[in-house]
């Protein structure tokens, strides 16, 4: 098993509070959460490791166009300006992050979160927009976002970098990053501390689990997943 297949293993029953805790047992209190106004789309609960890209804002103009000419137009404006390379170079596991600089734009939707998903990418973290959500959210692909954006990306984003740091909520995130992301948000740990953090986010996760099973026994409820 290779190091990228032994901390998935060693994360895949983690959640983000152990995980906050195994980063606070590593005296890194001040690191690691990323700020609480990016949220999931839907309750789900996803581990992988980063891979980063990076859009800036668009500076030129849209020309004036016919509806006709801007179908075009649009066409090369994906292919040359707004285009997305880490589909090309996917490694199923992979936690797709992506900074918009801020951008008011749904730079994920119905049609490329899936195409991700499909090529093997977990989940994806954006400190911008996704749009299509009704359908991202039917077809159970994890997004945890700043906000939902109605704007598609032409005119107003361009592709900048890929697998550089990127901002992230208060967190810089690098490729080859943990990542963990449920209900509660969404945690980084960095690559080096990734094994340190594991053991003591299982030390309190058991710890979690033997007290919540020992009241479920008092309550004379039966025992799920959650406490055995």
């Amino acid at each position: 098993m290779d190091d990228r297949a032994k901390i998935l293993e060693l994360y895949k029953d983690l959640r983000v509070a152990d995980v906050r805790d195994g980063m606070d047992w590593n005296m890194m209190h001040h690191y690691g959460s990323v700020h609480y106004e990016i949220r999931p789309l839907f309750r789900t609960r996803v581990v992988g490791i980063a891979r980063t890209a990076r859009y800036v804002p668009f500076e030129e103009s849209v020309p004036k166009l016919t509806p006709e000419e801007y179908t075009q137009w649009a066409k090369w404006y994906y292919k040359e300006v707004c285009y997305d390379p880490w589909h090309k170079s996917i490694t199923k596991g992979d936690f797709m992050v992506l900074d918009q600089s801020g951008v008011d734009v749904g730079i994920l939707g119905s049609n490329n979160s899936l195409a991700g998903i499909r090529d093997g990418i977990v989940g994806y973290l954006t400190n911008g927009g996704v749009r299509d959500t009704d359908e991202v959210i039917m077809q159970e692909v994890p997004v945890w976002s700043k906000f939902i954006s109605q704007k598609m990306d032409q005119g107003r984003i361009r592709f900048d970098a890929l697998d550089v740091p990127v901002n992230i909520g208060g967190v810089v995130v690098n490729t080859g990053d943990v990542i963990v992301a449920d209900g509660d948000g969404v945690i980084v740990v960095p690559r080096k501390l990734a094994v340190s953090v594991a053991k003591y986010a299982h030390q309190e996760l058991n710890n979690d689990k033997a007290g919540r099973r020992k009241i479920y026994e008092q309550l004379g409820w039966e025992l799920d997943h959650t406490v055995v």
